[in-house]
């Protein structure tokens, strides 16, 4: 029996068929722990900005802007690491550092996609549609920021906290001190959880020169992330004291408290695999704090 002839040439370039595929890889929708991480803080804030009553048409433009606008980031996220992704052990199967797509077609996706939801931000007020372009600016910046900053998490927060004031504005046409503090709890909250996912690829990171907080905050890192944790929680604490919630809300809090220690737990020795599962365990913290205030506003 003869054996099966194996092809050594170039790979075959992908149809046009395979390549929303392809474009479905890009944007992570097989992933959709960042549409989770994006969308609990602008629910909570749309929760607060309408006494527990947001009207359901901003509540449906806002989770379809948060669909889009995370699969943007992706896409330009991507096409700023083109050139490093494929050191990465963990990233370098995305479409752009297997040469299955062009970085061209990565930045098109993101137009398209950064186009669409403005659309859908100019069914709502003009104050909204100004706060908007922040956020635009905000997602094409922070995947740069990697190669100055060892803050780029500070970048990504803002970029994923900025739908707090956008949420405020479409429903109470203003942003109350609420609800720029439950902004400033969301920049931290980022700055947490994506330390976790940073010391996922600190060893790789460090080899190609890409900064991170995993890397500034180093042996220290469990014990910063520790000390954040305890004023996140703090922060959300104040925000609902000014937002006038009760028991039911602290319950919530209480949840995400222990979640907090479990990611403490996950996060003991430092390995990639456990610091990648306290990253996605954070979908259940911005969870347990959604369903205190549903909860509060409902029973309370």
């Amino acid at each position: 029996m003869s054996l099966p002839q194996v092809n050594l040439g170039q790979p075959r370039a992908p149809s046009w068929r395979e390549r929303p595929g392809l474009y479905a890889r890009l944007v992570r929708l097989h992933r959709p722990i960042g549409i989770f991480l994006l969308m609990w803080p602008a629910l909570w804030a749309l929760w607060i900005a309408g006494a527990g009553d947001p009207p359901w048409e901003v509540v449906l433009i806002f989770v379809a802007g948060v669909v889009l606008m995370r699969s943007a980031g992706c896409s330009i996220n991507d096409f700023a690491d083109r050139d490093l992704d494929g050191a990465v052990a963990r990233t370098r199967e995305r479409p752009i550092a297997a040469g299955l797509i062009q970085p061209w077609e990565a930045v098109a996706v993101f137009a398209v996609l950064s186009l669409a939801a403005f659309g859908l931000v100019l069914l709502l007020n003009w104050q909204t549609i100004a706060l908007s372009v922040v956020a635009l600016g905000l997602a094409v910046i922070y995947p740069f920021m990697k190669r100055y900053t060892y803050l780029p998490q500070l970048f990504l927060g803002a970029a994923f906290g900025w739908a707090v004031p956008m949420a405020f504005t479409a429903i109470t046409e203003g942003v109350p001190p609420v609800g720029w503090l439950l902004f400033a709890a969301t920049v931290l909250w980022a700055l947490i959880y994506d330390t976790q996912y940073a010391m996922v690829d600190r060893d790789d990171d460090l080899k190609i020169g890409i900064k991170s907080t995993a890397i500034l905050f180093g042996r220290h890192d469990r014990l910063i992330i520790a000390l954040l944790q305890v004023v996140l929680l703090g922060l959300l604490a104040w925000v609902g004291q000014l937002a006038g919630l009760g028991g039911w809300y602290l319950g919530g809090l209480g949840a995400a408290a222990a979640l907090a220690v479990y990611h403490q737990y996950l996060i003991r020795n430092q390995e990639p695999e456990a610091c990648f599962e306290a990253f996605l365990s954070n979908n259940y913290y911005g969870m347990a704090v959604f369903l205190g205030l549903v909860a509060d506003y409902a029973l309370g």
